[in-house]
């Protein structure tokens, strides 16, 4: 019998066209994992309710419903990591996507071990930073900003503020060297851990996010501030 640690990992893909989620569903499964396809929007968000994946694979054009918008759904109910299939290839669909809470995006057609490896990537990084979570218990606090590592929880003026979980590592990331610069690159290879797939609209898109919700001004940022040419830095919140 398999301990909690040694379980399978789940994962829910949600493809309606059939052949290619069979194809994706089997070589996933030789490669270790258990399974789960839905051919609609609605199927899948009532499988990611009953299976509680560890990682989701999601169509943006769907029989039943926009892929983006359904994205944005799940990211409210689930930290589970999100990687978007499209056969539209535009930065513009790229930047939406992860706008709205996906972790990665693939344009069809694809390598089946290509997805395995961003698969694999992602639930390494996420098992990494779950273990340094319990094992430090480390807060930061900028004046009124408080960031707490241990519990993945992030307070400003005593209200909590809700990150998902790669908005909190790039925060803590950028938090815990107070006042170094980081250019995208090695952001994007400290957080998601793949610099040969990744895109640097990520990581801009994922400072959007934070200054929307930690900043009073987003366009005047006291805390992420921009070194134009080179990256990004944490500041204390001072003006």
């Amino acid at each position: 019998m398999k301990t909690n640690q040694e379980r399978q990992r789940k994962i829910v893909i949600i493809e309606d066209e059939k052949d290619m989620a069979r194809i994706m569903q089997d070589y996933i499964k030789v490669n270790g994992y258990e399974v789960y396809v839905a051919n609609s929007g609605l199927d899948g968000m009532n499988l990611i309710e009953m299976t509680e994946p560890d990682f989701i694979i999601l169509d943006i054009m769907l029989p039943d419903a926009d892929g983006i918008e359904l994205c944005q759904q799940i990211r409210e109910k689930h930290d589970t990591p999100i990687l978007i299939l499209s056969a539209r290839g535009s930065d513009t669909d790229k930047v939406l996507g992860l706008g709205f809470g996906a972790d990665d995006y693939m344009t069809k057609p694809f390598s089946p071990s290509e997805l395995v490896a961003r698969i694999n990537a992602h639930l390494r990084r996420e098992e990494r930073s779950k273990n340094r979570a319990v094992r430090q218990d480390e807060v930061l606090q900028f004046g009124e900003l408080v960031i707490d590592q241990k519990a993945y929880q992030v307070s400003l003026r005593g209200r909590e503020i809700s990150l998902s979980a790669k908005e909190f590592q790039l925060l803590f990331c950028l938090a815990s060297n107070y006042n170094q610069v980081f250019s995208k690159s090695v952001l994007l290879d400290k957080i998601w851990g793949y610099d040969v797939y990744g895109d640097e609209n990520t990581i801009t898109v994922y400072v959007r996010r934070l200054r929307e919700k930690l900043e009073d001004d987003p366009a005047t940022p006291r805390y992420i501030k921009t070194v134009w040419g080179v990256g990004y830095k944490f500041s204390n919140g001072e003006s």
